[in-house]
């Protein structure tokens, strides 16, 4: 991913933070050239300093192959916002668009023991609706033994992480108070919480 320095995410608990916040992301693989993308909700963990994503495909889904053949990426990017130019000081000046995006590669490995695919989704409605969780322990073993057969689990250890923040941090202090003002009383979600972020910035 292209990074100018001004917008470089350093700090590698801030990179992780975003991700778990903003799980649900795309995996994209390679197969003879052609890049193949998959959204998942995945579940981010640091083991022994390592970071950890663990998600799962249906079986259906050829992609699932793939990442046994290559490195996979996943992009975790969720909020963004126009910047109008009426913000700047200098009148040659154009539109842009703040966002915040992390690339993370690595290799994948499947999980195919059927006790280690339980733990995964257990950690996944844990993260993602736990009070589901009551229901889904009392669900048959049947039942369940049945939904392992059509998914296939697997984890990737992050080799190189990515992390993009690209808040106006090349701007004067008037001109970002001038997008925050305007994107804080904005309907769209996105747009507040790009001023949000950009306000944890001063």
């Amino acid at each position: 991913m292209y990074i100018p320095k001004n917008f470089l995410i350093t700090d590698r608990q801030e990179a992780i933070s975003f991700m778990q916040r903003y799980s649900f992301a795309a995996i994209v693989t390679v197969n003879n050239g052609i890049p193949t993308a998959t959204h998942l909700p995945f579940i981010i963990t640091q083991k022994n300093d390592k970071i950890i994503l663990s998600s799962h495909f249906a079986k259906a889904n050829p992609q699932w192959r793939d990442i046994m053949n290559c490195s996979s990426l996943v992009i975790f990017t969720e909020p963004h916002a126009y910047i109008s130019p009426k913000h700047y000081e200098q009148v040659n000046s154009v539109p842009t668009w703040n966002y915040i995006a992390i690339h993370a590669y690595g290799k994948a490995t499947l999980i195919e023991n059927v006790e280690q695919k339980i733990e995964l989704l257990e950690q996944t409605i844990q993260f993602y609706e736990a009070d589901y969780l009551q229901q889904w322990t009392a669900l048959p073993d049947d039942y369940k033994l049945n939904m392992m057969k059509g998914i296939v689990g697997f984890e990737i250890v992050v080799d190189d992480l990515q992390a993009k923040k690209k808040l106006s941090q090349n701007k004067t202090v008037k001109e970002r108070e001038s997008i925050i003002a305007e994107l804080s009383n904005k309907p769209d979600s996105n747009e507040k919480e790009i001023a949000a972020y950009m306000a944890d910035l001063k």
